[in-house]
């Protein structure tokens, strides 16, 4: 197995610290961009030449090139990028304001775009490399109280599927993660933010805060074998644009597809007769 570089955000626990180990465990090099090193210190203890940690926030759009950098740096080359750092917000929409939205579209959207940016130059001159998008299946749909993760997920799903066109030719491949419930700190109470809420939604939000508090260390997922799956993929000749993670995930996602197709083909006559009589499609590039 070729020996791969890593970059991964967010990787002081949860996903991001299981891909790390994961990575680590088959040999390859890992740098790991964190708000905490200190936090890193035991893997640095068990792989001090081939563990890096850089101090790092993802939001900051303009620390992304010293990052790349690190990385050349130490090992000479950048293999995969994994943009895993995000948290959730929950709230109505109209109890989440502008500074909290934005705030998650910097976490995201604009970091992981700083960084994917920054990362390919070294991509492209080597003809190779993994871009890994931790997305969610909260980026392929979404239901009362998740609007603002919803739409930095959905964001970065969109940005990520026009990248994947883009960089092809240059043999770069990218992936979207769309992990269920996962045993990981997402739903700790450290972790997991509540807007205050509002006489007028309180009520209707009341069992899906609940159960988002709830399931902490209850999560059906497991980290391990997810990462497992990733990094082998990133190893692998074919990696999927989107790859759901968990049944659960599955399950709602088909679903999604499922019942969209279903009102396309409901309202296909209604949408069709907005266009010109008589004019021919024009011919697109894609």
């Amino acid at each position: 197995m070729t020996t791969q570089t890593w970059i991964i955000t967010g990787a002081s626990r949860g996903f991001g610290r299981a891909l790390a180990e994961s990575a680590l465990a088959k040999g390859d090099r890992v740098v790991a961009a964190v708000r905490r090193p200190e936090s890193m210190t035991d893997l640095e203890a068990v792989y001090p030449d081939t563990f890096l940690v850089v101090k790092h926030d993802a939001r900051d759009t303009g620390a992304a090139a010293d990052l790349v950098r690190d990385a050349l740096d130490r090992f000479g080359q950048l293999d995969v990028l994994v943009n895993n750092a995000g948290r959730v917000l929950v709230g109505a929409v109209e109890e989440v304001g502008d500074a909290q939205l934005r705030e998650l579209m910097d976490l995201h959207l604009f970091g992981p775009a700083a960084l994917v940016r920054a990362a390919l130059p070294a991509m492209r001159e080597r003809g190779t490399g993994t871009i890994v998008q931790m997305s969610s299946q909260g980026g392929r749909m979404s239901f009362p109280g998740v609007s603002a993760y919803s739409a930095s997920k959905f964001a970065l799903e969109g940005w990520s599927e026009a990248l994947a066109g883009e960089v092809a030719p240059f043999g770069i491949r990218v992936m979207l993660v769309e992990p269920s419930r996962f045993r990981t700190d997402f739903n700790a109470g450290d972790v997991l933010e509540f807007a205050a809420a509002s006489e007028t939604y309180r009520d209707m939000l009341a069992p899906i805060r609940a159960d988002m508090a709830g399931v902490d260390g209850r999560q059906e997922g497991d980290p391990a074998r997810a990462a497992e799956i990733i990094v082998s993929i990133a190893h692998s000749d074919e990696v999927p644009l989107r790859l759901p993670l968990g049944r659960e995930a599955v399950e709602r996602i088909s679903g999604v597809y499922q019942r969209g197709l279903a009102e396309v083909e409901r309202w296909a006559d209604t949408a069709r007769s907005a266009d010109f009589e008589g004019v021919e499609a024009s011919v697109r590039p894609v």
